[in-house]
């Protein structure tokens, strides 16, 4: 079986929607970006589709907030993680 590449975890696209929301894609270098990505992604289930566009129209749009509340509580553990590592580096 060939493993396609469009397979992706859709919570990614909400966290990267939501890092662009919040201005922090520009805040970082793209080094620290990986790492932050990693950090988020690794506090959150997977949740693979091949299609963006079958989640949008099937998720109920309950469902769809409490994804995107999961990522922001991701992403504001992760910023209190970056900020603590750039703490001791300085």
């Amino acid at each position: 079986m060939k493993l396609h590449d469009d397979v992706h975890n859709y919570y990614e696209k909400i966290m990267l929607d939501l890092l662009i929301e919040r201005g922090l894609s520009s805040q970082y270098s793209d080094e620290i970006m990986a790492d932050f990505c990693c950090t988020i992604l690794n506090q959150l289930p997977a949740r693979y589709i091949r299609y963006d566009v079958d989640m949008a129209f099937y998720l109920p749009q309950h469902e769809r907030i409490q994804m995107e509340q999961r990522v922001n509580i991701a992403i504001d553990v992760a910023m209190s993680q970056v900020a603590k590592k750039r703490k001791t580096l300085e």
